[in-house]
């Protein structure tokens, strides 16, 4: 995907200084990514436009608190075990992931297919559950906690198609921007895939060569979520998306019983 860079932060009116260091550490730790295990202040200040100077005294209280390490011998930083306690308790106190997970692997192990459960975070989706079942020999692996670009996934243009309105215009100039050489094909995907979810709940894409996955939404009281079963395959995208889609609106419909039964309790 690329080197990622997080927004700019700009000072709001009446915020503290206080804030924005949080604000800005936390900005620090979204800098790490897989191939980005090792990062220098340098390296932090261009994906987060923040100062080095900022950089290093944020870095400094990062260290002391338990959420970087030092590499003694390159001199840069990595993220700390603690980092990786946060998202298991993420993991552990989500009644969406409790509800989910057991479906899910029972529909990747009954069909012999891939099963995700996916949240947006800013303009990429991120996978909270992964189940994979490949039919065929591949080599991406996709795990808990792996993103992928929002626009081009059917993930991500399932989130958009129920997505509040405000927040849809905001992601599609920002991808719009983003990719302006390729963007009337893309633009008309999300669209075509946004017309699909209203009809039919659900949207197909096929961004990796011979993987086809098919999403639908998933909206709760407090957040939305993506659904998703994928095959790797050589064959027609129409017919997998007729093999996928049932069930997976199946699941989603078995879900959403559960869910609603959790909230009842």
């Amino acid at each position: 995907m690329g080197t990622h860079r997080s927004a700019v932060l700009h000072d709001k009116p009446g915020q503290s200084p206080s804030n924005r260091s949080l604000e800005r550490g936390i900005e620090i730790l979204r800098a790490f990514r897989p191939g980005s295990e090792l990062l220098g202040n340098g390296d932090i200040a261009e994906r987060t436009g923040l100062s080095r100077s900022t950089v290093s005294r944020l870095t400094q209280t990062l260290v002391g608190t338990g959420m970087l390490q030092v590499d003694a011998q390159t001199r840069t930083y990595r993220l700390a075990p603690a980092v990786l306690s946060l998202a298991h308790a993420m993991r552990t106190g989500s009644h969406v992931l409790a509800v989910a997970a057991p479906l899910m692997r029972k529909l990747a192990e009954s069909q012999r297919i891939n099963v995700g459960l996916a949240a947006p975070d800013r303009d990429e989706m991120v996978y909270l559950e992964s189940i994979r079942y490949n039919r065929r020999i591949v080599l991406r692996h996709v795990v808990s906690g792996q993103r992928v670009p929002m626009e081009l996934t059917s993930l991500g243009r399932a989130y958009l198609a129920v997505a509040p309105e405000p927040k849809r215009k905001a992601l599609l100039a920002k991808f719009k921007q983003r990719r302006a050489t390729p963007w009337a094909p893309i633009g008309q995907a999300i669209e075509d895939a946004r017309a699909c979810v209203k009809e039919r709940g659900f949207c197909a894409a096929a961004w990796q060569p011979e993987v086809v996955a098919v999403a639908t939404p998933l909206v709760t009281p407090d957040a939305i979520y993506v659904l998703n079963v994928s095959i790797s395959t050589e064959e027609p995208l129409t017919k997998v998306v007729e093999e996928l889609c049932r069930p997976l609106l199946a699941l989603r419909l078995e879900v959403q019983k559960g869910l609603d039964a959790h909230t009842a309790r």
